[in-house]
């Protein structure tokens, strides 16, 4: 197997701002393994807050014996050996997971998808996010998701009702909400969950601290709308202290280090009775297509990665009316004339 990566700067439409921090850019490790005549591409997008760098995944990949993976490839085997040359790095392991789901599929000449018996027909509509910004370039960013559904909100500052009144003045979409661990007062959390739920608002992401495990509980005992664990939850070791703490959680695979792992937290949220939540990072196709292939066993996706991004080097995932839609397409099926990005 021949391994080849290169660094990748992916620049976003607008100023991204949550409640802790704002950027304007997301650094990528674009990688693509080349096995018995097939290519298998995957990708590490390396947000500021989960610690990881283009420096320390390419450390990570030149630690990888590459002549150790041989198909039919062994995901379990995988996850131990990542883990064992480096703990965390989710990113990059995430990278080196899709890229082998890719090759798997067009090794089998089936769709990912396929591999993990998710139905197409019952692909979640996709939400857009919108990052907290002032009142007309809310307007704005509302303006650029004409071809969605559902819009995704970020709050956790002292002018969270200020935002909303904002985008209810031009959107009656529902709405998604990460507050991003923003809450700190649970009356007011109470309070403000609510508010939403009368703004329309269909869930809620991480609204207090991640530590906070008896907050968290604490509001979702109490919540008309349901509560999402996000940063408190990243790999399946991080469930079973949630089960009862909230009643979701958003899987991401930048988080859960690739498609494997993300369906074993599939099913077991499911086996606690609680709902799913699959999102992203600033993503291309790549990665987003990996999302979308696990997004029919989920009851929601915010997989909108590429659509926040000035130069995804590949073409959109085919989205239809809110929807993406699966094409019959072997691997992770991506498209698009620049795989030539792999070869500096």
């Amino acid at each position: 197997m021949k391994a080849t990566y290169i660094s990748y700067n992916l620049e976003l439409k607008h100023p991204f701002a949550i409640a802790k921090f704002s950027r304007t850019s997301t650094p990528l490790v674009l990688l693509r393994l080349d096995y018995e005549g097939k290519t298998g591409y995957g990708e590490a997008s390396m947000v500021p807050y989960m610690g990881e760098s283009p420096e320390s995944a390419k450390n990570f990949l030149e630690q990888v014996d590459w002549k150790r993976f041989s198909f039919p490839f062994d995901f379990a085997d995988m996850v131990t050996y990542l883990d064992q040359i480096s703990p965390g790095n989710p990113a990059i392991k995430a990278a080196i997971d899709i890229a082998l789901h890719d090759l798997t599929g067009k090794l089998l000449d089936k769709p990912c998808y396929q591999l993990f018996g998710a139905d197409p027909a019952k692909m979640p509509v996709t939400s857009y996010t919108i990052g907290i910004d002032t009142p007309e370039v809310l307007r704005e960013k509302v303006a650029d998701a004409k071809d969605f559904k559902v819009l995704k909100i970020k709050l956790g500052r002292d002018n969270d009702r200020e935002l909303i009144r904002t985008i209810r003045s031009v959107s009656d979409l529902p709405l998604y909400v990460d507050a991003n661990q923003g809450w700190h007062d649970r009356k007011k959390a109470i309070d403000d969950v609510y508010w939403l739920h009368d703004q329309g608002v269909v869930l809620i992401e991480q609204p207090m601290d991640k530590n906070d495990l008896e907050g968290n509980a604490w509001l979702t005992g109490r919540s008309p709308i349901p509560i999402l664990a996000d940063e408190a939850v990243q790999r399946l070791a991080d469930m079973d202290q949630l089960r009862g703490a909230y009643h979701g959680i958003n899987i991401k695979l930048m988080k859960s280090g690739g498609m494997f792992e993300a369906h074993q937290m599939i099913e077991k949220a499911r086996s606690f009775g609680m709902k799913i939540l699959i999102g992203c990072m600033s993503e291309t196709s790549i990665a987003t297509l990996a999302g979308i292939a696990l997004a029919p066993l989920c009851d929601w996706a915010d997989l909108d990665g590429p659509w926040l991004t000035k130069n995804n080097p590949f073409s959109n995932p085919h989205f239809v009316n809110g929807r993406y839609e699966l094409k019959d397409l072997p691997g992770l099926g991506l498209e698009g004339p620049n795989t030539t990005l792999f070869y500096p």
